[in-house]
């Protein structure tokens, strides 16, 4: 039996060094808890961009550069090793992590955001990072498009893993990628929730044949401080819940063995069984025996898409 963890406490939000320190308390009392992976939701460093869904594109574009200012600002750069103490706390704790954070583009302009989610080892090393491929509605006003080069199933101590974050997940081809690839422990990170979502999730339990973990983060206004930009303006109500988190844990092709915890700020734990994928898959497998290459044929791009090559 492996042990899951999944985090929907917020961040200190739009304060990326003060995160960074909530989450190794986090991810340190989850493997003192016994946990095997720990699972962070979309966004989480230094939090999800909300005012997108709260402001007119066209009228409020000064709150929108303020916002995105101090955002960038607090975003993290791998080629600058900002990912280190996350990957130090990991190390320390024992754990396989998940970690969804804004990542800057450093090995180009420096100057866009992607939406990212990173796979962190237990010896601390980044084993995937996956930019989100379609950033949804007005979140293309924050993030650039990203790429099929972190579409991968990763094998750890916990289980094989591979993730999509949010809308990803109603992206049929996306899903088949990570079945195709052998995927046990499926990853939702999001900013959805509601039995919409969940009903999602249960449904790609179901279709996969695997585990699916879903979470948001759960969050007030009232736990945003007030260096935040415009806040008054734009989330006015201190008791507002701009997400319920709905932290779950789904067995393959069954129903929930953990949550969803709803507005609830904390850690969700929960034991899983690897060995119950090969049941879930015994009957329907779609990235095996129940596909159809001679019929159906998917070719997936991994190649990175760099904005420049000097040879």
């Amino acid at each position: 039996m492996k042990k899951l963890a999944i985090v929907q406490a917020p961040p200190v939000f739009l304060n990326l060094s003060e995160s960074i320190e909530k989450a190794c308390e986090y991810i340190s009392e989850a493997g003192n808890n016994g946990a095997d992976l720990v699972m962070f939701p979309e966004a989480w460093l230094p939090g999800y961009p909300s005012w997108v869904w709260r402001l007119r594109p066209g009228g409020d574009m000064g709150k929108y550069k303020d916002l995105h200012h101090t955002l960038f600002e607090n975003s993290v750069d791998l080629s600058k090793d900002q990912m280190a103490p996350i990957q130090e706390a990991a190390k320390k704790a024992n754990v396989t992590l998940a970690m969804g954070y804004h990542e800057i583009n450093g090995e180009a302009s420096g100057a866009t955001l992607y939406n990212s989610y990173a796979i962190i080892g237990p010896d601390g090393k980044i084993l995937n990072n996956h930019r989100k491929l379609i950033p949804t509605n007005p979140e293309r006003m924050v993030w650039g498009w990203g790429d099929a080069s972190g579409l991968n199933v990763v094998d750890t101590p916990a289980g094989k893993i591979g993730t999509l974050i949010c809308w990803e997940n109603y992206m049929p081809l996306s899903r088949y990628s990570l079945y195709a690839q052998g995927v046990e422990v499926y990853l939702a990170p999001t900013w959805d929730c509601g039995e919409s979502w969940l009903g999602t999730l249960r449904h790609i339990a179901r279709e996969g044949g695997c585990w699916v973990a879903g979470c948001s983060t759960a969050l007030q206004c009232s736990d945003l401080p007030e260096s935040v930009p415009h806040k008054a303006e734009v989330f006015p109500d201190p008791e507002d819940w701009l997400s319920n988190g709905d932290a779950v844990l789904y067995q393959p092709f069954g129903g929930a063995v953990a949550g969803p915890m709803t507005k609830e700020k904390g850690i969700l734990y929960s034991e899983y069984d690897l060995g119950a994928v090969i049941d879930g898959k015994r009957s329907m497998d779609i990235g095996g025996h129940y596909s159809r290459p001679d019929i159906f044929e998917l070719n997936v791009n991994k190649n990175k898409m760099d904005v420049i090559n000097f040879k």
